[in-house]
């Protein structure tokens, strides 16, 4: 079976985990800094503007929590990971799901300004960046699918008050199966975050929770992340053979090239027949989803038609830098209904 998603881990991710494993010290310490700065220099941030956490749940818990979310309108699109909700949820913040674009899975920003929130959620679905330009709103970039990709030639996660990310083990790359990065420019929610994390021996009575990333995490992050530049490479390159084997697959309008550049954290296909298409994969050996079940749907359906047409008419196809061309061409021989 050619699965769904499958991570690139090979000897010097076990190399870094031994090195680690033999130091004994396995908990926060010099191996999450040194992560830190190196994302900081990938994103063209200055360093000490990112916290390393769990997970990218945490990081955009701590980005709601660090903007004061509680008992404020937070808005975010419903077709999206369940983590937003919960999120929200966890900070005590009132949620507002809207409809993603008819012909994009991500927001359209006319939609913030009619709903006026006071912080909005905005992620980059799939990998296909957006510009942000609204005022009067808190922005969490929400980066989890797209580390990598560009708005005017800058990384996303840079336009907002911050950006999360997630290094979870399907995620563009991994820091050992779970893991997440806050970021700002602002160094005062930097700060605030870092303080939070740090929970243990603290003389004040301000409340913290651990939501730290261990040395073994960090290690593995900062060989995935050397090879990230690798990994997006032939993501595209998979990308490209798809579309000119003739896939109708999601992705950005060309004039919109201009401003943006995408990275394929999935391939998504679109189609009337998502259901056979899955079996039909299925035949040949090859896993397949439909990216968002319409039970995943984080709001009511006659609310999100457009989300609801995404959910009904696409699946997500295999897309990882391990993938040979052997693999895409079966891949391609059980996308012919028969």
């Amino acid at each position: 079976m050619i699965p769904h998603n499958l991570p690139t881990i090979d000897q010097e991710e076990e190399d870094a985990a031994l090195r680690v494993l033999r130091s004994k010290q396995l908990s926060q310490d010099a191996e999450v800094e040194l992560f830190e700065n190196e994302f900081c220099d990938y994103l063209g941030l200055s360093r000490g503007s990112a916290v390393a956490l769990s997970n990218g749940t945490s990081s955009l818990f701590m980005a709601l929590k660090i903007l004061n979310a509680k008992g404020k309108k937070i808005l975010f699109p419903g077709y999206v990971c369940s983590a937003l909700r919960h999120a929200v949820s966890m900070a005590n913040g009132v949620e507002n799901t809207v409809d993603v674009e008819p012909n994009s899975p991500n927001l359209n920003m006319s939609i913030i300004k009619q709903n006026l929130p006071d912080i909005s959620i905005i992620p980059h679905m799939y990998g296909i960046p957006i510009q942000i330009d609204v005022d009067d709103t808190l922005v969490i970039e929400d980066c989890c699918q797209a580390l990598g990709a560009k708005v005017k030639n800058k990384m996303v996660g840079l336009q907002g008050d911050a950006g999360i990310f997630s290094f979870y083990v399907t995620k563009l790359m991994t820091s050992g199966g779970q893991g997440g990065m806050f970021v700002s420019k602002n160094q005062e929610y930097v700060d605030a975050v870092r303080d939070y994390r740090e929970f243990d021996l603290r003389n004040d009575s301000e409340k913290r929770f651990n939501f730290k990333m261990t040395d073994l995490q960090a290690a593995i992050g900062r060989v995935q992340l050397k090879k990230l530049p690798y990994f997006l490479k032939r993501r595209e390159e998979i990308f490209q053979y798809y579309k000119k084997s003739g896939l109708d697959l999601l992705d950005i309008d060309d004039e919109l090239r201009r401003i943006l550049e995408p990275v394929r954290y999935r391939a998504i296909l679109k189609t009337k027949n998502p259901r056979k298409l899955v079996s039909s994969l299925e035949s040949v050996g090859v896993q397949s989803i439909i990216p968002t079940e319409d039970w995943e749907l984080l709001g009511p359906w006659k609310s999100l038609p457009n989300a609801l047409k995404f959910s009904h008419e696409t699946i997500s196809i295999p897309i990882y830098p391990s993938l040979t061309k052997e693999h895409l061409d079966i891949i391609l021989s059980g996308l012919v209904i028969k």
